[in-house]
Formats: structure tokens, C-alpha cells, sequence
């Protein structure tokens, strides 16, 4: 049995958080930080955790975590790089859901982030929770960096195709769709119902924060690196995402040759599903920790278009730190997420 903290247990992804960890048998829920919200029980903020969580939501502090085996932090990018050096100096393990230690280069966290990074000496402690690709160093770490939900769902199908040389490493296109739930607990007004609802619109085009990350990470993972586009898109959905990504074939290779690509590498996950007949559904990974992947060859154009689903709180967030969690601690890996 450990216990855990959750700092930012009053947004999205903290609440997917809390009700994954209500089911894990070995965890113990200890401290719960919301500093907006702090004083109000977990059910005036959430009612559907009412007679499950009878939990006071706190401010912060490093004392507070002192009986907690591990701290989930659950921030907008930016918060957790203040707060993660004092919770590793009191020995504690952490896996932060935002986006301050995805990039171990500083120059791009600046560039894409648009704010100093504060907490560069630690950077080399965090360790990138891809479970499917980083198994051992997750078991180990004392600091992970839980992926971002687009590059979530779009680095597992990609890796496999780099590393055996399936595909061209340039001119990649991968184009998503998200459920605004991705943006948090956003009050801007082009989060509004009214303005996403019967339409769907492009943004932060060339400019997204999770590009970099899409990059460095298949680089380090295949061992190429690729040149390739990112276009994110709101979807008038609460949450979901699907990713279709477009690549030149570097091999005349047909749809049962990529599937045993994907059945080498991921034959033994647990989460990812990979089919050579079925298009994957939003609908049907949603609320789970799965991440759906089709694929179709066209050998006259030598193209393949790759598409993946997942539910971007869950599989994109707080699943995905689950099971970070049960690989950090021995727990068997799909404990609390099936």
C-alpha cells in the first residue's frame, strides 16, 4: 500500500485522476491541494465524488506531503517547476501531468511555452512516462514527466514505423482533433459552448507546445529525426482525441506487414490496440486507458495514412500516470485501469 498526494485536484484532470485512484487497491488517497478551492470538501467542487471522497481541498504546502510515498501533480504548465524541487528535496517520487518537464531542452520550453523555465537543474531527473517505451527508466525514477495528450496519441503509432524504416522520416503530417476538455477549466470565451458547438476550427497552428515534444520524443525513441507538420483541432466534444497521421512509405509493404510491425512492438501492451480491418472510434476509447490504432496502405501512391484514438483524460492524462504509478511501485500495470 503507498499513499499519494494530488496537487490540482479541482481540474479536469485531477478529478479523472481522483477517480481512477478511489478503485487502485494499493493506493491510499492522503492530501488533496486546490489552492482556488481550498477550504470546500471534494463534493461541493465534484458532487459525484459525494460518500466516496470525504476529502477538504487545501492550499499547498511542502509540509503537507510529508506522509505521502508520492505527489501527482495535476498544474498548468508553468506551476509545477516551482513547487517540484521541494517536494524531491523531502524525498518524495513525483509524476507531474503538465508540461514543465517534457523538454529537456530549455531553449524549446521557452520558445513553445512562452515563460522562463525555473527549475533546469533538475531536468536530467525526469524521465519521459511513454510506459510502452520507457519501462524500465519509469520503474526507477523519482520524477516523471507524464506525456502531453496529443503527443499521446500520436508518437505510439509513429515509433514503430521510424525505427524499422516503414516510413519516411520527412514530410510527415499529423493532423488531431481534441474535446475541449483538453484546455482545462478555461473561462475564455472561445471555450464557450456557442463557439465550439456545430463547428470545428484549427489552432495554435506551428506554434503548439506539444510539437516539440512530438519531435524530440520520436527522435530519442526511433533513433531519426523526422521534419514533420502538427495541426491540433477542437472537436464540439467534451473529450476524445483522433489523430491522423500521413507518411511516405520507405518500403512496398502491405497492411499485414505494418500489423506485424505493431504486433513486434506492442504484442505485450496492455493499452495499446492495433487493427488491420477496424478504424478506430473515439466512442470507443473513451473513458478508458486505451489507445486505439488503424492503419491503411495505398502501395500506388506508396502512402500509408496511421489512425489513432484515445480519451485525452484518461490514456492522454491521469490513466496514463496510473499506470506510471503501478510501474514505479511494482503494482501489476493495468491495476486500477481495467
Amino acid at each position: 500500500m503507498i499513499t499519494v498526494s494530488v496537487v490540482g485536484a479541482s481540474g479536469y484532470s485531477g478529478a479523472e485522476l481522483l477517480k481512477l485512484l478511489v478503485r487502485h487497491s494499493g493506493v491510499r488517497i492522503d492530501r488533496l491541494f486546490a489552492n482556488t478551492s481550498a477550504g470546500k470538501k471534494l463534493a461541493d467542487v465534484f458532487p459525484a465524488f459525494n460518500k466516496t471522497l470525504d476529502i477538504v481541498l487545501e492550499q499547498y504546502s511542502v509540509e503537507s506531503i510529508a506522509k505521502s510515498d508520492l505527489v501527482f501533480i495535476a498544474l498548468p504548465s508553468g506551476e509545477a517547476m516551482n513547487i517540484v524541487p521541494g517536494i524531491l528535496a523531502a524525498g518524495k517520487r513525483v509524476i507531474d501531468l503538465g508540461g514543465d518537464f517534457r523538454l529537456q531542452d530549455t531553449s524549446l520550453y521557452e520558445k513553445y511555452y512562452k515563460r522562463p523555465h525555473t527549475a533546469a537543474l533538475i531536468l536530467k531527473q525526469a524521465v519521459y512516462g511513454l510506459p510502452e517505451w520507457n519501462f524500465s527508466q519509469i520503474k526507477s525514477a523519482v520524477l516523471i514527466a507524464n506525456p502531453g495528450c496529443y503527443p499521446a496519441s500520436a508518437i505510439p503509432p509513429l515509433v514503430p514505423l521510424l525505427k524499422d524504416s516503414i516510413i519516411e522520416p520527412a514530410g510527415i503530417a499529423i493532423s488531431s482533433l481534441s474535446g475541449v476538455s483538453g484546455a482545462g477549466k478555461s473561462t475564455s470565451l472561445e471555450m464557450s459552448f456557442a463557439e465550439v458547438n456545430e463547428s470545428v476550427r484549427a489552432y495554435k497552428v506551428g506554434v503548439h507546445q506539444h510539437y516539440p515534444e512530438i519531435c524530440t520524443v520520436l527522435t530519442a525513441l526511433s533513433a531519426v529525426t523526422p521534419s514533420l507538420s502538427f495541426v491540433p483541432h477542437l472537436l464540439p466534444i467534451t473529450r476524445g482525441i483522433y489523430t491522423s497521421t500521413y507518411a511516405n512509405l520507405k518500403k512496398n509493404v502491405n497492411e499485414e506487414a505494418v500489423y506485424a510491425v505493431y504486433d513486434k512492438y506492442y504484442g505485450k501492451a496492455p493499452f495499446i490496440r492495433y487493427s488491420i480491418s477496424a478504424i478506430p472510434e473515439i466512442k470507443n476509447v473513451n473513458y478508458t486507458n486505451y489507445i486505439d490504432i488503424g492503419f491503411r496502405v495505398n502501395q500506388e501512391s506508396r502512402q500509408i495514412v496511421v489512425l489513432s484514438a484515445i480519451d485525452n483524460l484518461v490514456k492522454g492524462a491521469a490513466g496514463q500516470a496510473i499506470q506510471n504509478m503501478n510501474i514505479m511501485f511494482g503494482f501489476d500495470e493495468k491495476e486500477g485501469l481495467k
